[in-house]
């Protein structure tokens, strides 16, 4: 499903060269889920946008149903993952403008998605436990509440793929639970694929296999 392979990334920061993901391989079977665990600014950031498409690699490749993301065009590159993937930043990043059940259905405007959007839209609402929020403006909306609609939104397009960079950040506990509840429900009945970063051992516990970063590179603890 998803086959990494040598990929490196480097920054020049004052004149320092400094290596964000050092030689990085590994592979993510389809329908499975897998956790990234490492310290803050250990690369697991960095590996995730270069997974997803949004960071170009110094080195290495990225193939996606073995398909090399790299070696395609920007238009190329924007449809496939409009169609097979979609996003859990660190921050919300709702579109201010937009009310709950459009922020959630951003996704589907740059594809041609025949059906029931908005049905589908407020089903990952009620399932974020936001369905009175419909309306709601971001403004309206406490940090947790945006950050379920985000996660609702990275669901919208029923991507094959759902790369998480600590999902449950800033999240309550019972919220936290439901989030979790979420992905298992996604992963195991869906068959959506998962590559979660995380510090929330919860969520890393979920996965079949645990990889660990440190200082750019990759280790597996678990699974295999």
């Amino acid at each position: 499903m998803i086959e990494v392979k040598e990929l490196s990334k480097t920054y020049s920061i004052d004149g320092q060269v400094f290596r964000a993901v050092d030689n990085v391989s590994f592979t993510v079977r389809r329908g499975e889920m897998v956790s990234i665990i490492g310290h803050s600014g250990s690369g697991k950031t960095t590996l995730l946008s270069l997974i997803g498409g949004l960071t170009k690699p110094a080195s290495g490749s990225v193939l996606i149903e073995d398909r090399a993301i790299w070696s395609m065009s920007d238009d190329e590159l924007s449809a496939f993952r409009n169609r097979k993937m979609n996003f859990i930043y660190q921050f919300s990043s709702l579109v201010p403008t937009l009310t709950s059940l459009e922020n959630i259905m951003l996704p589907t405007a740059f594809g041609d998605y025949g059906e029931d959007v908005a049905g589908y839209a407020r089903e990952l609402l009620a399932l974020v436990g936001l369905k009175e929020k419909e309306n709601s403006y971001p403004s309206h909306l406490s940090g947790g509440q945006q950050r379920r609609i985000a996660i609702a939104r990275a669901f919208i397009n029923r991507p094959d793929i759902v790369l998480a960079d600590e999902p449950t950040g800033d999240l309550d506990e019972e919220t936290e639970a439901e989030i979790i509840s979420l992905f298992t429900r996604m992963n195991k009945d869906a068959g959506t694929t998962f590559v979660v970063v995380t510090h929330n051992k919860d969520i890393a516990a979920l996965a079949a296999r645990r990889l660990k970063m440190a200082n750019g590179a990759v280790t597996e603890i678990s699974g295999g």
